[in-house]
């Protein structure tokens, strides 16, 4: 099984719905049934992943639940209640060359136009309107910043993404 690190975390299973081992999803993708576009699954139960499978999956109102397999009773739902989902990195979609998904952008080293070290990608942040970069200042930043949020704003702000040399290139002042 691949470590914790390689694997790309999707949703999370949530509490158990009916008594024939429904379980309602907690789905991380861009569209909530998005999540089930990916199989087999990998859960993370009592510390230790395992594969398991969809057998079926319905709306509910505007959330989803899912019967898996071997899933049988209320009580084994109960069980996987809180259960991360996860899959290996193989399983995502090809991209475009233009493209990349936000786990790419984690650790990048940021740097203005004018060629300062603005630090590293710790976090994407989604909010209403565009994304957020986090980023991690360096130790002896001479603004005296700890961390910078950049608006992940595409040739406003990003002005370009290199994922094989993990570089962005920002028009941002350090001094924000």
């Amino acid at each position: 099984m691949s470590s914790n690190q390689e694997l790309v975390v999707l949703g999370k299973l949530g509490s158990s719905h009916g008594i024939k081992g429904w379980l309602k999803i907690t789905s991380y993708t861009d569209s909530v049934e998005g999540i089930f576009d990916y199989s087999p699954w990998l859960i993370k139960e009592q510390g230790v992943w395992r594969e398991v499978k969809v057998a079926q999956w319905r709306f509910q109102g505007k959330a989803v639940v899912a019967e898996l397999e071997g899933v049988a009773t209320r009580e084994d739902a109960q069980m996987l209640t809180n259960c991360e989902i996860a899959i290996n990195p193989e399983q995502m979609k090809e991209l475009d060359d233009s493209e990349f998904y936000h786990r790419d952008l984690i650790g990048c080293e940021v740097t203005n136009i004018n060629g300062y070290n603005m630090g590293i990608v710790e976090q994407i942040v989604e909010t209403g309107s565009n994304d957020v970069l986090l980023v991690k200042a360096n130790a002896k930043d001479a603004f005296g910043k700890a961390e910078r949020m950049i608006p992940f704003v595409p040739e406003q702000f990003i002005k370009q993404v290199d994922l094989q040399g993990k570089q962005i290139l920002v028009d941002w002042d350090p001094d924000f």
